[in-house]
């Protein structure tokens, strides 16, 4: 059958009369009037004249208010928003909000009536608060009137601004921008009203186009918020700093708590010149008892030890060590953990290289070593009381969880990463202090420069988890992670008898490297006693004054007394730095070489004003839709 040739052209023509009616959707006039109130809320009247044809307005015209910001700190900043009346072409409209990821969508229209094909005005009242900028200089509304995702074109749009009181002309400034997001275009007339301004587009506004407006007024029309009511509103508008807040209290009193019932020290006795080790204990003992731990140091000081005793010697080629044990090593005379780590080190031969390919071995020395210490040391000298710090754990995670708090997955990785992140980097920067106190000037030196790409990885760190949760968190983090490091170290406590060690210890390190030459006891002078420098090198090195100790028989000795102080145990490129000159560098050299070495080989391998603003800035904004 061939087609009827009017009733096709007569098809076409309504399709072509259709289809522009559909396209013809579209916001005929937007209009706000703005009232600014004294104590800097705002009452907004919006009246938005649109033309309905069925297609995407079927039952009316829903509002996107953005009501959840975030600051120039990235914290968050809630405004408040209030529906006051809803009209259409002058009578109530039913109405209806729904929640959206950062404001309040208003959907106005009966969701049971489809509405007739027209024009309809539309009247939204609402109360809406801390919307206003309070600079230096002056105060402003930076105001998004229509926002940019309307979906629709805006023929008209338009804003008056009544401020409380009547200002001077001169006083007063009014701009604004109109465009895409972020656009700074100026196709509008502003012009200064006695209490105000307003403000009109002159050209039509594009789909997701809008009109921004800015009005500087003098301060003290408008009541600026104080300190206090500022802090209100950030606890307010970022629960997780407030949560945070509350679990640092917690903490510190848990932790006040319990170093106040099992972290006091018992009090000190004088200081006491010793000019030998206190109890014969091993340099590492004394060590482990000063820092009430263990670490490379008491390994690096225990080597030395056997070492001065005759066990052992010590060869260095380069930056690697090799421990030989002495063919007339004196084991018999060994006690305690000078027996446990002799026997350690070479339970698999008589030589031991300090380096990757012997990690087992080293390792192995070094738990024997530790262990040893513990058995020996802990409890009877001084308590960790290490299971007192687990409660304030579990707050410190409860804590770090509210820290999070309304930050989703992104914040709670930041988190872990930074917690783990943040405890290499401490141990980083406290080995590299331990150095520096120590006097070896030049590992320390190496230490914080290797220290630096990890501590700007902290810093990075920080920023990017600091605009997830704001940065007003980054302080309470810092001090979390701080209260947790110190009565780690707060925590412990000597006993008694600890404490009374402890006297002995600090009066043999004065002796080692505190003490001024003048005030030694003329029998214990270094020239007195040349072959004290090896004897002692293990103890200063183990109590950081290495450097120290070298200083004390330098300039003191002649040729033949250097000759004496040399220790015969040691081998290597370092013997070229046992000079008069240089003697206070062979120490703190021979420790730092011999820690590194450990170390190396016991690791495995492997807000903003108007005034630089922009169309779709400021408060307000937004956009909307036909539903």
């Amino acid at each position: 059958m061939r087609p009827n040739l009017s009733w096709l052209l007569w098809l076409a023509c309504l399709m072509a009369w259709a289809a522009p009616a559909h396209a013809d959707e579209r916001i005929l006039d937007y209009h706000a009037e703005i009232h600014v109130a004294v104590d800097g809320s705002m009452t907004v009247t919006e009246r938005i004249r649109v033309r309905a044809e069925g297609h995407r307005i079927r039952r009316g015209i829903y509002r996107d208010y953005p009501t959840e910001y975030r600051d120039r700190q990235h914290n968050r900043y809630r405004v408040g928003f209030q529906v006051l009346a809803v009209m259409r072409d002058g009578h109530a409209e039913p109405w209806h909000t729904k929640k959206q990821s950062n404001g309040v969508r208003v959907y106005i229209g009966d969701r049971h009536r489809t509405l007739a094909s027209g024009v309809h005005t539309y009247t939204l009242r609402y109360r809406t608060t801390r919307q206003l900028g309070f600079f230096d200089t002056h105060d402003e509304l930076y105001w998004n009137v229509t926002g940019t995702g309307w979906a629709f074109p805006i023929d008209h749009a338009s804003a008056t601004v009544h401020l409380p009181a009547e200002v001077d002309a001169a006083r007063l400034k009014a701009y604004g921008y109109t465009g895409a997001q972020g656009a700074t275009g100026k196709a509008l007339d502003a012009r200064i009203l006695a209490d105000g301004a307003e403000f009109s587009t002159t050209q039509p506004l594009a789909p997701h186009h809008g009109l921004t407006i800015v009005l500087e007024f003098p301060k003290g029309l408008v009541r600026a918020p104080d300190a206090k009511q500022k802090l209100i509103w950030l606890l307010h508008d970022n629960r997780n700093l407030l949560l945070t807040l509350l679990g640092l209290l917690v903490l510190w009193l848990y932790y006040g708590w319990a170093w106040n019932r099992f972290g006091r020290d018992p009090a000190s006795g004088p200081l006491v010149a010793r000019y030998e080790p206190p109890d014969g204990d091993s340099a590492a003992a004394l060590r482990y008892v000063r820092d009430m731990g263990y670490d490379n140091t008491c390994f690096t000081a225990g080597i030395l030890g056997l070492a001065a005793r005759g066990c052992l010697d010590i060869e260095q080629h380069g930056k690697t060590y090799t421990l030989t044990r002495t063919a007339d090593a004196p084991v018999q005379s060994l006690r305690g953990d000078s027996k446990a780590l002799f026997q350690a080190l070479f339970s698999g031969g008589d030589t031991l290289k300090l380096k990757q390919s012997e990690r087992t071995r080293v390792v192995k020395a070094r738990k024997a070593h530790e262990g040893a210490l513990s058995r020996a040391y802990e409890k009877k000298y001084f308590f960790t009381n290490r299971n007192k710090l687990w409660p304030g754990v579990l707050i410190s995670l409860l804590t770090l969880l509210a820290m999070v708090y309304g930050g989703g997955v992104p914040a709670a990785f930041m988190l872990l990463w930074l917690s783990i992140w943040s405890f290499g980097v401490y141990a980083l920067a406290a080995a590299a202090l331990r150095k520096a106190r120590s006097g070896h000037a030049a590992s320390s030196i190496g230490s914080w420069l290797f220290l630096l790409p990890f501590a700007a990885g902290e810093v990075a760190g920080l920023a990017l988890f600091g605009s997830l949760v704001g940065y007003a968190v980054l302080p309470l983090f810092a001090v979390l992670i701080g209260t947790n490091i110190a009565f780690y170290h707060w925590m412990k406590a000597p006993t008694q008898d600890g404490a009374r060690l402890l006297d002995g210890i600090e009066g043999f390190r004065w002796y080692l490297g505190v003490a001024e030459k003048q005030e030694l006891d003329s029998r214990y002078k270094p020239e007195s006693h040349p072959e004290l420098f090896a004897r002692y090198l293990p103890y200063a090195v183990a109590l950081d004054v290495g450097n120290a100790w070298g200083e004390r028989f330098a300039g003191a000795l002649d040729a033949e007394q250097m000759r004496q102080a040399q220790p015969t145990w040691y081998h290597g490129s370092n013997i070229g730095l046992f000079t008069a000159g240089n003697l206070a560098a062979f120490g703190s050299s021979l420790g730092s070489g011999v820690n590194s070495a450990i170390a190396s080989a016991s690791v495995a391998p492997g807000s903003s004003s108007g005034s630089s603003g922009f169309s779709g800035g400021g408060g307000g904004g937004g956009g909307g839709g036909g539903w």
